[in-house]
């Protein structure tokens, strides 16, 4: 095995495992929740884990995927970093903001603003990550994120076992976020890696907003679009039901770190394949990628078929072979999310975004009305926000499915074109 093969297994192995612990510890909190505290407690934790991943998007922005996948460079670390922590400003905005509208008890805003602090912290990793990647060590990243999702997870069981406090608990995660961010992902590796001599240019700060804003939109209101029957749940029904729709969600978000496991160490390549204009090759890769997604859902869905609840229910302590279809309907709608998902991946790569903006707006409209539409009807409860859900995912899979091959189609004519002139 040649060296920029070991390169990239140990990439993404290490990005894979760290991913994978750190991106898994909202449903470890889940259950360590409802095992120590109670399913009303569990409920609210749910609920603002949700809107906390939300906020997420607006410290995001535009993500570490326009940052890795910036073939020009003509936008510097510094430059990056100093646009995260102007959008992880926005975001404490945003929150704030949010938690005086809602009013609360002093308990559930608590609880808000801590997970908000904790995604946060998440978002500002991330930049710094990108910069590892970008300098062809991303398995640091995948260091930093199994250092901090294990430690993380331990530290709140243990808090939330001796205090019964989940204030607490969600303290201590923050801590650990914090000191493993400033001691390991920049003293000890980011630092090293910045040009010292370059200064921060506030237009290129400012030109990622306008830049990027697209791409945004697109993260948040894809965030939303997920949890927009949580909203709804907490409109018209209990702590309960939101609780036990956590649950039943949960693995079906398993979907959606698959395919970013199996995306990111390829942003890489497909920002080199188009540069180098081989349309064709990032057709391959994507469809690869996608049949490895779609053979992993129909194993997801088929699980969930004949032992998801049994297996939820001795995780949770809860009965819930009612649920049955309703988690296998969940997570054979995240199969066309983890699609949609890909193409997203692709569309961005080749600098088309706009039109993605398109498909989520619309997206969201369906999402907002349906969700609240069908679990509004009282009657229907969880099925309500099984139905809107897989509506609203299959919608915009169609859309992008539509949208993808149109833009690939015209890039291939576009290329073809550009050649024969050049002949």
């Amino acid at each position: 095995m040649d060296l920029e093969k070991k390169a990239f297994l140990k990439n993404f192995i290490w990005n894979s495992l760290g991913t994978g612990i750190n991106s898994f510890n909202s449903l470890f909190f889940l259950i360590i929740v409802t095992r120590v505290n109670d399913i009303q407690t569990a409920g609210i934790f749910s609920i603002a884990y949700a809107t906390a991943t939300i906020l997420y998007t607006l410290a995001m922005y535009s993500g570490r995927l326009c940052q890795v996948t910036d073939i020009e460079n003509k936008i510097k670390d510094k430059d990056y970093i100093a646009n995260r922590a102007l959008t992880c400003f926005i975001m404490l905005i945003g929150a704030t903001i949010f938690l005086v509208l809602k009013k609360y008890t002093s308990f559930k805003t608590t609880i808000f603003a801590l997970l908000a602090i904790f995604k946060e912290l998440e978002a500002f990793s991330d930049i710094l990550y990108g910069v590892m990647q970008k300098n062809d060590i991303l398995y640091k990243s995948g260091q930093s994120l199994t250092l901090k999702g294990f430690i993380g997870i331990v530290l709140f069981l243990i808090v939330d076992l001796i205090t019964r406090d989940l204030r607490l608990a969600c303290l201590s995660v923050i801590i650990v976020n914090l000191v493993i961010l400033i001691l390991y992902d920049y003293f000890i590796i980011t630092r090293k890696l910045i040009d010292k001599n370059t200064k921060i240019d506030l237009k290129n700060v400012l030109s990622i907003l306008k830049s990027e804003f697209f791409v945004f939109v697109n993260s948040f209101a894809g965030i939303y679009i997920l949890n927009a029957p949580k909203y709804a749940i907490d409109r018209y029904l209990t702590e309960d039901i939101q609780a036990i729709y956590g649950y039943i969600m949960m693995p079906a978000t398993v979907m959606t770190l698959f395919t970013q496991f199996i995306v990111m160490p390829f942003l890489g390549n497909l920002k080199d394949m188009y540069e180098k204009k081989q349309l064709k090759e990032i057709e391959k890769v994507t469809l690869k990628i996608k049949l490895i997604v779609i053979a992993f859902g129909g194993f997801a869905v088929l699980a969930a078929l004949l032992l998801g609840p049994e297996f939820l229910g001795l995780i949770y302590g809860l009965d819930l072979k009612e649920y049955r279809m309703n988690l296998c309907v969940i997570i054979g709608s995240y199969i066309f999310y983890a699609i949609s998902y890909i193409n997203l991946v692709t569309l961005t790569t080749i600098r088309h975004t706009f039109v993605q903006f398109v498909i989520y707006v619309i997206s969201m409209i369906i999402a907002f009305a349906g969700s609240n539409i069908l679990v509004g009807n009282l009657e229907l409860g969880i099925n309500g926000a099984t139905f809107s859900c897989t509506t609203t995912l299959a919608i915009q899979f169609i859309m992008y499915f539509i949208i993808t091959k149109i833009i690939i189609h015209k890039e291939k004519i576009k290329l073809e074109a550009t050649k024969e002139n050049n002949i």
